[in-house]
């Protein structure tokens, strides 16, 4: 996959445009069912498949007080997109002046003048241009008339579930992690830079844990979850505990990882934390002794997970 960051830079020999446009928060599975139709329909037609979406999110410029967090920050949603396929990333940034471009101008400037597009993929919910204004029907509309197709793409369920960027985030909101995988198409990520914490799990616990400055924005509920943890390309098993250790009465959210089998410093070293279970809430401990023996039994815990998933594969 190309990224290109602006109009200017697109190619004027694109072959065959396919598109679909959208926010696409998560990459979960109704995206990819919506990138896989457009890869298909650009195999067809020889042609070339093209995701446009925006930075930073509209919500962001449009509503910042109603924007909700978001599943996937720039940095890993462009990993994700690489990894469908698809020929071409058009990231757009989205301003106050862009937000202001009517839907048809939207249609008739970009994807008809500047694209030439043969084909556009969206969701069934899809809206876009100023105010929401473009729908499905629009675009049909301007299809007949600047001669482009126009597919829309149905909703995804696992089980009896809507696959989407709000269930999603719920589910990870109330730490329900696993759920969140089925509908993700892949375990919950955070990631982010390792900081000096209170030094309290090696001398205190027996457990030195990984503090992450986070760079995300949705994180899990607070309580123990079982992870792994992504080092420099290698994976590791661990646990890691959100929340305000309330065992010693801290008042700032923490994110700390004890990474299993691993001695090595790894202070402002970068890290991506991968969610696969919870344990348990967070617990306030009569003493740190108390503490540092429920720790051993989480890590107990999650080595027979880690067994048990093992075996399954």
């Amino acid at each position: 996959m190309t990224t290109i960051y602006t109009l200017n830079d697109l190619p004027e020999d694109i072959k065959n445009p396919v598109v679909t446009i959208g926010n696409f928060d998560g990459v979960h599975w109704a995206h990819q069912a919506i990138f896989r139709k457009v890869m298909d329909r650009a195999k067809d037609l020889g042609g070339t498949s093209i995701v446009i979406t925006f930075e930073p999110h509209p919500m962001k410029v449009m509503s910042p007080k109603k924007a909700k967090p978001l599943i996937t920050l720039l940095e890993q949603k462009k990993e994700l997109m690489i990894n469908q396929g698809t020929d071409i990333l058009l990231l757009i940034r989205f301003t106050l002046e862009f937000a202001a471009i009517s839907a048809r101008d939207f249609v008739k400037n970009i994807l008809v003048d500047r694209l030439r597009i043969k084909e556009i993929a969206v969701g069934y919910d899809y809206a876009f241009g100023h105010n929401r204004e473009g729908n499905i029907d629009l675009l049909k509309e301007m299809g007949k008339k600047f001669n482009f197709r126009v597919h829309q793409v149905g909703p995804v369920y696992v089980g009896k579930r809507l696959v989407s960027s709000t269930s999603i985030r719920n589910l990870i909101t109330e730490g329900k992690v696993s759920k969140a995988k089925q509908l993700l198409g892949r375990n919950y990520q955070i990631r982010g830079e390792v900081i000096r914490g209170r030094n309290r799990g090696g001398p205190q616990l027996g457990y030195p844990t990984a503090n992450l400055k986070l760079s995300d924005e949705l994180i899990p509920k607070e309580g123990v979850y079982v992870v792994t943890v992504d080092l420099k390309g290698k994976i590791y098993q661990g646990l890691t505990n959100i929340g305000y250790n309330p065992t010693f009465r801290d008042k700032t959210l923490s994110v700390e990882t004890y990474i299993l089998d691993l001695s090595a410093d790894i202070l402002k070293e970068r890290i991506k934390i991968n969610f696969l279970s919870r344990l348990r809430d967070e617990i306030t401990f009569a003493s740190a002794t108390e503490l540092s023996q429920q720790i051993s039994r989480d890590i107990e815990q999650a080595q027979e997970f880690f067994r048990k998933e093992k075996n399954r594969l």
